[in-house]
């Protein structure tokens, strides 16, 4: 056979294609076979505003942000992916609002954000915390991931404080309303920004429609409980899956007020696309033909 001496080789170039996937439950990400390292947004679940009747009921925190590029992977290979559940709504005489549960990819996670404070003390720390009930003070936020929760007013109609956001901390209460949500954070990791992980609002003593409801926070919150809720003041749930917390419940007569739950985290891994050599073909000059064996150089 010739040798290629003096081909002329040409390289073909292909691309695997940018993919981007949601997780909305627990599941597992393969990696595609060319992706070395992707971007990730992990939201954690949201905890539960407080629900009960005879006190000052705090927001919930949102669950943790983290959102980054860069993060290295293996090709063609499976990772575990995690989705956090918010925390459960309802009526609770004296405790604290239930914390949301972390959600992860391989290494990443994020901590569940805690529930809004109320009558008896409790641990409401989370990836934000939640918002100061009658007796806790505000719940503190997971460095990186967010923010503390607001905190009750002092005199007056007692409000509880929003739950933390991702991007800000909970609003403190005042003598007229409850503390809104914290906003959360945008990410642009499908294409365009979006919320995620706002805290909820906060609730109190009274839901009258003299007074000012807590608003939930950008990205998911969900609104304090008041009248123009529904008629026993019931807290709103954070949005599904975007890690949002609950609204706290205001007091009501009968009593069977509750607070709104959680909203429950997503996962979203972006494997960018990939530009890479698909392979190589060769062809002759016949003016190097010629030249090659008229100085005894071409080989059978």
């Amino acid at each position: 056979m010739p040798r290629l001496i003096g081909a002329a080789q040409t390289t073909s170039q292909e691309t695997q294609a940018e993919q981007i996937t949601t997780f909305n439950s627990t599941g597992t990400l393969t990696t595609q076979p060319r992706t070395t390292e992707v971007e990730y947004l992990v939201v954690a679940g949201g905890g539960s505003g407080c629900g009960q009747y005879p006190s000052i009921s705090g927001g919930g925190g949102a669950g943790g942000f983290r959102n980054a590029s860069g993060y290295p992977v293996s090709s063609a290979s499976p990772y575990p992916v995690v989705i956090g559940g918010g925390g459960a709504g309802g009526y609770d005489f004296y405790n604290v609002g239930d914390a949301g549960t972390d959600s992860s990819f391989d290494t990443i996670t994020s901590i569940g954000g805690g529930g809004g404070g109320g009558f008896n003390t409790g641990t409401i720390d989370g990836g934000s915390g939640g918002g100061q009930g009658y007796n806790n003070p505000a719940g503190a936020g997971t460095p990186g991931q967010g923010n503390p929760g607001g905190n009750k007013n002092a005199t007056g109609t007692v409000f509880g404080g929003g739950g933390g956001g991702a991007g800000a901390a909970g609003g403190n209460a005042s003598n007229e309303n409850g503390g809104n949500g914290g906003d959360g954070q945008t990410s642009s990791i499908t294409g365009f920004p979006i919320y995620y992980a706002g805290g909820g609002g906060g609730g109190g003593e009274s839901n009258d429609p003299a007074y000012t409801i807590g608003l939930g926070g950008l990205g998911g919150g969900g609104n304090g409980g008041y009248r123009s809720n529904n008629a026993t003041g019931n807290g709103v749930p954070g949005t599904a899956n975007t890690g949002g917390g609950g609204g706290a419940a205001s007091k009501a007569s009968g009593g069977a007020n509750s607070s709104g739950s959680g909203g429950s985290g997503v996962v979203i891994i972006k494997e960018a696309a990939v530009n890479y050599a698909a392979g190589t073909s060769s062809c002759w000059d016949l003016r190097q033909v010629f030249r090659e064996v008229k100085a005894g150089k071409w080989t059978n």
